[in-house]
């Protein structure tokens, strides 16, 4: 993935290079354990200046979103690794093919560790029990300031999940743990780093869920003629600032962009407007086709509106029905 830094643009290019890094990794275009590019080669592609680069790579790990390995180099982090686990041996699926093989490898690495066979069943019936108390419920929790972002994860997990979910801001988050830690809180990459801390204190787990590639929506942004208008409309704030990022380093000012909360009527109605096109997510197209319908005769021509299919990758979905336990 190359990165596009606009100079003249009003937004830091440190900031830039930033959130289109965070979005390259939500997007899983770089998976956990890739190696990002080095200072050398973003300065040669951004024109940055090294120092710059590093300092946005310093504040990525200060997040938590990658890790830095001595004499290595800068990798994205694995949020999906186990907790801290009492033994030498690392449960990490590589493509089993041999399940009776790969439980016979964990049991001797335990053995080789120093177990002795009943503390490698206690050690092996602690994990599932615990991975079956965070299993009962889904907690699905962002700051307050962008909950929409909450409600957009948990309305793709919960035809894929039987189990209650629930959306809760970060900052009540430690209260409702303190009442019940039974589940598993379920949460963006860009929001992972306190949540873990807090759910460690509790028991139970924080899982990162990785961002739809949006590749289509992509793809018609970049195919747009210069000057034409582009509403994009979310209940998510975070979504609305990063398309702004992203959308002005793809296109720089070649773009009128325009971005609404559906709530807020106001502005909604004069991006509608404005807007040859219009993205949106699937909450928002309901208030959006109900504000086309009712101002149909303030409009002088109809806006193209495109809905994205979803707000999370179909990967991340599976591998959390895995860790709570609802594949077999």
């Amino acid at each position: 993935m190359r990165f596009h830094i606009q100079q003249e643009s009003d937004i830091p290019a440190s900031s830039q290079l930033y959130n289109q890094i965070c979005f390259a990794i939500a997007a899983r275009h770089y998976p956990p354990g890739h190696r990002l590019p080095s200072t050398r080669q973003l300065a040669m592609q951004t024109g940055l200046h090294r120092n710059t680069i590093s300092k946005v790579y310093r504040q990525l790990e200060t997040d938590g979103v990658v890790e830095a390995i001595a004499g290595s180099g800068i990798y994205v982090r694995d949020q999906q690794k186990q907790r801290e686990v009492k033994s030498a041996s690392s449960y990490r699926n590589k493509g089993v093919t041999d399940i009776d093989q790969e439980v016979r490898k964990s049991v001797d690495g335990l053995l080789n560790a120093g177990c002795t066979l009943q503390q490698t069943r206690e050690l092996f019936v602690q994990e599932i029990d615990w991975r079956l108390r965070c299993g009962a419920r889904v907690l699905v929790s962002t700051p307050r300031e962008d909950i929409g972002a909450s409600m957009l994860i948990a309305e793709e997990l919960e035809p894929n999940l039987n189990v209650p979910i629930e959306v809760v801001p970060m900052e009540e988050l430690e209260d409702v743990l303190e009442s019940s830690n039974n589940g598993t809180v379920v949460t963006s990459r860009y929001f992972i780093q306190p949540l873990e801390e807090l759910a460690k204190q509790h028991g139970v787990r924080a899982i990162a869920v990785d961002l739809s590639d949006f590749r289509n929506e992509l793809s018609m942004l970049k195919e747009l003629r210069s000057g034409s208008c582009v509403g994009i409309v979310s209940i998510s704030p975070g979504i609305l600032r990063a398309a702004e990022v992203i959308l002005h380093s793809m296109r720089g000012n070649e773009l009128l962009l325009m971005t609404a909360n559906p709530d807020v009527g106001s502005r909604l109605l004069a991006l509608l407007r404005a807007a040859n096109y219009v993205l949106c997510d699937s909450p928002s197209l309901p208030l959006i086709e109900h504000t086309l319908r009712q101002n149909r005769s303030q409009l002088m021509r109809m806006p193209q509106v495109h809905c994205a299919k979803n707000y999370l990758s179909e990967s991340t979905i599976e591998q959390l029905r895995k860790e709570i336990g609802l594949i077999k």
